[in-house]
């Protein structure tokens, strides 16, 4: 009898904790980011056990409108409402970049990743389906908390017609400003693998991007590698992810002065 008692109240105290952790995380006091972009954003870095664990004060926006954050676990692309196959989604640097974050932050990480491989900046122009996706799912994760910053991965599909590119990016960051109007809405960006070389060019541009648009920064791809000349690797993809957060806590503390 002694014995029931005691697997009834470790129940009870499991089931507790586990509701308290819930209702935290519908409490108004996330720190949300936004993760955009295409297939290295999405995660294509093969994973390896250790990164299958929970994230510590991590929080992921789910579809689920009864439940709609839980505790964060790769692939962190796996709620996006434009996504390939579930089979395509892996390690992406949202994985590393909310574990810096978190060991920083008074509050509790929420992510919204919505993400889709093989994507062109024209398909996230203001206006378009994937922006909307993006910016719809931002502001109900916003009933929770805060947008603290947008992260952005994208530029494969258009490397090619770099000379394009920076009234496109600029355009688009403006838009998303004032959808959630945060006219210094810290904003960073990501620079491609240099695999191959034609992308070289690609990189160069995008350096200019805080030029020509405040409360941006750019994260380097210098030093990574990838599984296909493409995507990051795993150590390459939790690299960039930990630069991504440095950069991102430059302009947070900017925007704080």
């Amino acid at each position: 009898m002694k014995t029931i008692y005691i697997t009834i109240f470790i129940c009870c105290y499991l089931l507790s904790s586990t509701r308290a952790q819930e209702l935290n995380t519908k409490s108004d006091s996330l720190d949300i980011y936004l993760l955009i972009g295409q297939s290295n954003m999405a995660g294509r870095a093969p994973m390896k056990d250790k990164d299958k664990d929970t994230l510590k004060n991590v929080y992921l926006f789910t579809n689920d409108v009864n439940n709609k954050w839980e505790k964060a676990a790769n692939p962190l692309n796996k709620y996006s409402t434009v996504r390939k196959k579930i089979e395509l989604q892996k390690l992406n640097p949202a994985y590393s970049f909310a574990q810096k974050m978190a060991s920083k932050s008074k509050h509790p990480i929420g992510l919204v990743v919505n993400a889709k491989g093989g994507t062109k900046i024209e398909l996230w122009a203001p206006g378009s389906e994937f922006y909307k996706q993006a910016v719809s799912r931002t502001k109900e994760a916003m009933k929770n908390g805060k947008l603290k910053g947008i992260l952005w991965h994208q530029g494969e599909a258009n490397s090619s017609k770099y000379q394009q590119y920076m009234p496109q990016i600029t355009t688009l960051i403006k838009a998303l400003r004032e959808e959630f109007n945060q006219p210094d809405l810290p904003f960073v960006a990501g620079q491609l693998s240099e695999d191959k070389e034609a992308r070289i060019n690609f990189n160069l541009m995008l350096l200019t991007l805080a030029q020509e648009i405040n409360h941006v920064a750019v994260v380097s791809s210098k030093r990574t590698s990838t599984i296909d000349n493409t995507h990051f690797d795993n150590k390459s993809q939790k690299k960039m992810g930990k630069r991504y957060a440095k950069e991102m806590m430059k302009l947070l503390s900017d925007q704080a002065k």
